[in-house]
């Protein structure tokens, strides 16, 4: 797998695309699935990612860089407390989706796509 800053967005993108489907499911817990469970494949891989963001953005002379690196560790600690849960339900993905810190770090990201930085 690349690990250019094009490659992490996307990784933060369709993870976030596919919380949307997960919220929608109604679930109680994701426990039941395979170990470890797809939301939590999903959302490790966005930790990741958003880690990744703030090293590959760390050296970088552009002044939007340091927000989108204040918004990718804030969502790093959001979506680190969501796995640190027993039981990941539909309800706790809904509210880190409506999360203002992970909108932020999406619309960064959206940003970052369209111009090149």
């Amino acid at each position: 797998m690349s690990n250019t800053l094009n490659d992490q967005i996307d990784v933060v993108e369709s993870g976030y695309e596919f919380l949307l489907a997960y919220a929608a499911q109604g679930r109680d817990t994701d426990e039941g699935e395979s170990a470890p469970s797809e939301v939590r494949t999903i959302l490790t891989g966005m930790s990741e990612a958003a880690a990744n963001i703030c090293e590959q953005l760390a050296d970088s002379s552009h002044d939007f860089s340091v927000i989108t690196i204040e918004d990718a560790r804030k969502s790093l600690a959001a979506i680190s407390l969501v796995l640190s849960q027993q039981k990941i339900s539909s309800e706790l993905v809904d509210n880190l989706n409506a999360s203002i810190h992970l909108r932020a770090l999406l619309t960064d990201l959206f940003l970052l796509s369209e111009t090149g930085l």
